[in-house]
């Protein structure tokens, strides 16, 4: 399965469901109580996330999508918390506020990033049905994915009238469901219970094969478009009508905190569908995305560009020799994370010391270079019969063993300028005695505002001498 990283900025997604406030208090321990036998917490650091659907929200507009949120709070400084937090990151709050109850908040004790105590501050709240969906109906425009994102706490009381608004215009319904009655989203085009949800519902799996015959007949039973099983350290499974099971390993290096994991799951999922991937990509993009998000602590988002260095990572184009869309792909991410990218070409036919050089001084000229190889076909009409004298695959290997080059990409033309126009690199560099004038491409990069360095040569470096000095052995 090849990935790529999808556009997400046109892909406007809404979450309705249960928000909650996350809230940390950090601190040392170095004694133990004198009242009872517990540690005593100096708290030092406040720090306040927001959880549950709100989370969800969140990790959509962190991977630059559109994200709205509808949910229910109390009116108290918790939800004023919440509404700072997520409007701050660009979500669209629309919360239906009780006076008489509070805002669901849950509150961490933490010391050396271990958890010593939880605690709890909630009631179901006595949600209007009827005026959230018509606050639903009447976001669901322009939006392409609706996502019921249940804790069970009682903001979503209507899940059918919310999966049929959207339904009507066809607008997809990812439920990440709750309870022991799954019947409350039937229709829906996916739901994503996590393997204990899914037995309370079905009943023990002792393998896979069990595991798909029940998941088949769930989805046959409500009448689901697809329904993704997630296993913890065992991956995710996806099952789809009249489709061979897709089983995804999970991807964590480390676990540290699996809090939220199921939440990055499905904001992925949904903003992946919304900008158009079909679905098994989608699900490869959410296991990407846990893997990220397990190795953080707490309630946690991961941001585009951790995403796409994960596909990246997928891809292989983290450096070496890339195509041109896996080479876009790693700039995009280079480029978020502020560096500066440098471009240089050339035939490279047998590497000298002067090669070294030049790419080396070309490297200094900013945080990541990119080194464009002609083609076999390209450098004969350059340099005339006989000529490469190594193949492209071979040259590009042994330049992308150099420290100095981050990737290597070849083009067929004589010239550079195509590649030149999608890399739209912030430096062109190339090496000579002529001026600037006659750098190819110059104009191009220049026109952009971009900068262009003529390098000088190292002095008895060249390919062409080699080879003659070589003939000049064999005659």
């Amino acid at each position: 399965m090849k990935l790529s990283m999808p556009r997400y900025d046109q892909a406007a997604v809404l979450v309705v469901g249960d928000v909650m406030l996350d809230r940390y208090w950090h601190g040392p321990t170095s004694r133990i109580s004198p009242e009872a036998p517990v540690p005593v917490v100096k708290v030092e650091h406040l720090e306040d996330r927001p959880g549950g659907a709100a989370n969800v929200a969140l990790n959509i507009a962190a991977l630059g999508a559109p994200a709205r949120l509808v949910g229910v709070t109390g009116v108290d400084e918790a939800a004023e918390s919440l509404r700072n937090s997520l409007q701050g990151a660009g979500v669209q709050t629309h919360f239906q506020q009780i006076a008489s109850q509070p805002t669901i908040l849950k509150l961490r004790v933490m010391s050396r990033h271990q958890q010593l105590l939880r605690l709890d501050f909630e009631e179901p709240f006595a949600t209007d049905a009827q005026a959230m969906a018509e606050q639903v109906d009447a976001l669901l425009d322009g939006v392409k994915v609706l996502v019921l994102s249940d804790y069970g706490k009682g903001a979503l009381k209507n899940h059918q009238v919310l999966i049929q608004q959207a339904r009507v215009r066809g607008i997809p319904v990812l439920a990440d469901p709750k309870g022991k009655d799954f019947s409350i989203y039937r229709g829906a085009s996916l739901i994503t219970p996590n393997l204990g949800e899914f037995e309370t519902i079905v009943g023990h799996c002792s393998d896979e094969a069990e595991l798909v015959a029940k998941g088949d007949a769930l989805m046959r039973e409500l009448e689901l478009g697809a329904l993704l099983v997630t296993r913890g350290e065992h991956g995710m499974t996806l099952l789809r009508p009249d489709h061979a099971p897709l089983h995804l390993p999970a991807r964590a290096r480390e676990v540290f905190d699996v809090t939220g994991a199921g939440d990055t799951v499905i904001s992925t999922l949904a903003a992946s569908l919304a900008a158009g991937e079909e679905l098994p990509n989608a699900v490869a993009l959410a296991n990407l995305a846990a893997g990220i998000v397990v190795a953080k602590l707490g309630t946690a988002a991961i941001s585009a560009p951790e995403l796409r260095r994960a596909v990246q990572r997928e891809a292989g184009s983290e450096r070496g020799v890339v195509s041109v869309d896996q080479l876009l792909l790693a700039l995009e991410d280079a480029r978020a994370h502020g560096e500066k990218i440098v471009f240089t070409n050339g035939c490279f036919d047998i590497l000298h010391a002067g090669h070294v050089t030049y790419l080396e001084q070309a490297r200094a000229q900013g945080d990541r270079l990119v080194l464009a190889v002609n083609d076999d076909a390209s450098v004969s009409r350059l340099k005339g019969a006989g000529r490469p004298i190594n193949s492209v695959d071979r040259r590009m290997a042994v330049l992308a063993g150099l420290g100095a080059v981050d990737w290597v990409v070849s083009f067929s033309e004589d010239t550079p300028e195509n590649l030149l126009r999608q890399v739209k690199p912030d430096v062109l560099v190339k090496g000579g005695d002529y001026g600037i004038e006659g750098v190819v491409g110059a104009d191009i990069v220049r026109a952009y505002g971009g900068e262009v360095r003529v390098l000088g040569l190292v002095e008895n470096s060249s390919t062409t001498a080699i080879v003659e000095k070589i003939k000049g052995q064999g005659d």
